[in-house]
């Protein structure tokens, strides 16, 4: 009976919703909340590092102002007052938008949502680093669409893949989207576009008239000297890319992501579509968060709650480094994280330990710690080898134990 009813629903989905699937990490997620077990697997911020006490002082602040005004219908578009505080908080870092050019959403993710939904038809062609965002590419998959991973090397995007890449697909009469990436702290590699590669991808955007979707999520978690600025904030030295330029920014990362609030900056005829996209999928963002979020970067707080959470997660990557070496040794190849919440890493099969990692997953699963393999966060031809480890949610004593217990785990 069970399997005839979902046979008839399989029937009465679309085809979109036919090929959805529950990402590696949600799939991941019966096993990890086993009691026990040190989980490096899910991509959150630490609730360690949310500022409750200055949430509280906000909350009341908040009520006593706006009162029943912070409960009511808005605009899409966004709230007045944040609106204004994101332009500022985007301009200190060197970032200039008009409020006519900012839509906020729910978190970075629903602007990814909202450009799937609106550019994308089935079979249309999206360029991804190789790796890439989990969150993304099912966003984009879910559209439709045909997901071409472009080598990420060191320095960013290997610029000539990405043009062998596109010229490929348009020859075999494929549209190509959009390319989608993270610059700063890329989610899972870690990796960080230089400076002249983010200059001379905005080059390659306007040489092949190529739209570029940048999700900076992460910019703001540096533990050393800062990333280079985003592609948005670089457009203005490179005339006509601005036009070929969707930014999507969060606070998810950096204050929490329980308030839901992100925003995205992108040229007026595209925000236009996406604004019209999200009235019809939730009206606007929660007020009352929009309220809470616009005040808490007004008041001056932000400065500290980064300084806070960088010395918290620069330890905890810190101290992941340093037990990885010990306990793994030359088993597993990474290189140490200068922001953002990941370790990327390769297993070497070196002195006969294991070599694939979904396989070592399930033994770290034995001895009581969890990760995510390599192999979803890839568009297609996925390295075995590869595996996500997170450091933000464990402290540093759970993550010397955790990886103590991956080394037993090899």
């Amino acid at each position: 009976m069970t399997e005839k009813l979902a046979t008839a629903w399989d029937q009465r989905f679309s085809s979109a919703a036919r090929g959805m699937r529950f990402s590696a990490i949600r799939r991941m997620s019966a096993l990890i909340e086993k009691p026990g077990i040190i989980s490096f697997a899910p991509g959150q911020p630490s609730p360690d590092t949310f500022p409750v006490d200055a949430f509280r002082t906000i909350l009341e602040e908040v009520l006593a102002r706006e009162g029943a005004g912070s409960f009511q219908y808005i605009l899409t578009r966004g709230l007045a007052p944040l609106l204004a505080a994101i332009r500022e908080y985007a301009a200190a870092k060197g970032i200039v938008a008009a409020a006519s050019e900012v839509l906020v959403t729910e978190g970075s993710q629903q602007g990814l949502d909202l450009v799937a939904r609106v550019l994308i038809d089935p079979g249309d062609v999206v360029l991804v680093e190789r790796p890439s965002y989990i969150g993304a590419t099912s966003a984009f998959r879910a559209a439709q669409a045909r997901m071409v991973g472009v080598r990420l090397g060191p320095e960013g995007l290997d610029l000539d893949h990405l043009r062998a890449q596109y010229r490929a697909e348009t020859a075999a009469g494929r549209r190509v989207k959009f390319l989608y990436v993270i610059p700063s702290f890329q989610n899972p590699s870690g990796i960080s576009h230089s400076l002249s590669s983010r200059r001379a991808l905005l080059e390659v955007a306007r040489e092949l008239d190529l739209l570029v979707v940048e999700d900076d999520p992460y910019g703001d978690l540096y533990f050393g000297a800062a990333p280079p600025p985003s592609l948005l904030a670089l457009s203005k030295d490179v005339p006509g890319s601005r036009e070929l330029l969707a930014h999507c920014g969060s606070l998810s990362k950096v204050l929490s992501p329980g308030l839901r609030v992100g925003w995205m900056v992108a040229p007026p005829e595209l925000l236009a579509k996406a604004t019209m996209c999200k009235q019809f999928s939730d009206a606007h963002t929660s007020t009352f968060a929009q309220a809470t979020a616009a005040r808490y970067l007004k008041s001056g707080r932000m400065p500290e709650t980064l300084k806070v959470v960088r010395k918290a997660y620069g330890a905890r990557a810190q101290a992941m480094g340093e037990a990885l070496k010990k306990e793994l040794g030359d088993a597993i190849a990474f290189t140490q994280p200068q922001g953002g919440l990941f370790f990327w890493a390769r297993l070497t099969g070196a002195g006969g330990k294991v070599s694939d990692a979904a396989a070592f997953a399930k033994r770290a699963i034995d001895k009581g710690v969890a990760f995510v393999p390599g192999t979803p966060f890839y568009a297609a031809n996925p390295d075995p080898a590869t595996l996500r480890l997170s450091f933000a949610t464990a402290d540093v004593e759970k993550i010397r134990e955790g990886v103590a217990r991956l080394g037993n785990a090899l």
